[in-house]
């Protein structure tokens, strides 16, 4: 009997290790994808959209240093979903379904490199 609890307790040890691994594995990938984006960003109590310069195509944003609410709120608009350009550090995954239906991926922002009510000419510009 006490061995066969020691190898419940083992098994279960094991795959509490392999779980952390795998966490870390994901983590670390995910770093390595990281890349820098320029685009417009808004924000308001039901939506969180980054529209990338570029090509014009819209993402779901999912803040994970929680710095480009805090930043966004701090330009002291009025009223919520003024756009404003943002060059920002983070990577793209597939959107769930309970984030919204309208919005194919999500970008994951891990670093906010600038942000600013003025829109640069180009292809930002509305």
């Amino acid at each position: 009997m006490k061995l066969f609890k020691q190898a419940i307790v083992f098994v279960v040890l094991l795959g509490v290790a392999v779980t952390a691994c795998n966490r870390k594995d994901k983590a670390e990938g995910e770093k390595s994808n990281l890349i820098k984006v320029k685009g417009l960003y808004s924000f308001g109590p039901e939506m969180k959209s980054f529209t990338l310069c570029e090509d014009n195509r819209e993402y779901w944003v999912t803040d994970s240093v929680k710095n480009l609410e805090l930043s966004y709120n701090n330009l002291g608009f009025e009223k919520p979903y003024e756009p404003v350009y943002v060059e920002l550090e983070g990577y793209f995954t597939k959107s769930n379904a309970v984030v919204s239906s309208d919005f194919d991926s999500t970008l994951v922002v891990m670093k906010v490199l600038k942000i600013s009510k003025e829109i640069p000419d180009g292809p930002c510009a509305q």
